[in-house]
């Protein structure tokens, strides 16, 4: 009789598994869908946000988990929101713009991040020369990739905030088809051929 139990318990722990994980994919998924549809509000709206850095001195930064703008990159046909923040609530809803980095049209440094496999999963696509936009309420920007780069996990150094040139960079955990905490980043360097 034990025997009997042994496979029924396998199959039911089986069962459980399958459903967690298909219970966090959908709510993943609700949220981001939620996002998406609010960044599309603000922008076809024009509703100022704090990421307009050309009014910063009347407005105060988004706050963490506010939706503030849309990333399209057409060569893997993602429509994705941009949200304030990095944390992984932040990361459910999106890409995550890295808190202190600047916004378009600021000519620094923009930082965005992503998961591998949600909003990134194709970010390994993407060659030199293709293109990334970004939609915000103070306009819409072109970026050109210019390079990619793979480092260590704990590697802060592509984080700069420099203030010389605008730059949009995009990281992502490495290997794309990892399981559990991937060791590397997966860095994309695009610069701004259009506003």
């Amino acid at each position: 009789m034990k025997k009997i139990k042994l496979p029924f318990f396998l199959i039911f722990i089986g069962l459980i598994l399958v459903g967690a994980g298909v219970w966090q994919y959908a709510h993943a998924k609700v949220k981001s869908t939620t996002a998406l549809s609010q960044a599309k509000e603000i922008i076809s709206q024009n509703q100022p946000v704090a990421a307009d850095k050309k009014k910063a001195d009347k407005s105060t930064p988004p706050a963490t988990g506010d939706t503030i703008g849309i990333l399209n990159i057409p060569k893997i046909k993602a429509e994705l929101a941009i949200v304030e923040g990095t944390d992984p609530d932040d990361l459910e809803k999106g890409v995550g713009h890295y808190k202190g980095s600047y916004f378009p049209g600021d000519k620094g440094q923009i930082v965005l991040s992503g998961h591998r496999d949600t909003v990134f999963r194709k970010l390994g696509e993407l060659k030199k020369g293709e293109y990334l936009k970004m939609q915000m309420p103070n306009g819409n920007y072109t970026y050109e990739i210019t390079r990619t780069k793979i480092v260590k996990a704990n590697d802060k150094s592509i984080i700069t905030l420099q203030k010389q040139q605008e730059e949009l960079i995009l990281t992502t955990c490495y290997p794309f088809h990892y399981v559990g905490n991937a060791p590397k980043r997966y860095i994309i360097y695009a610069k701004l051929i259009n506003s």
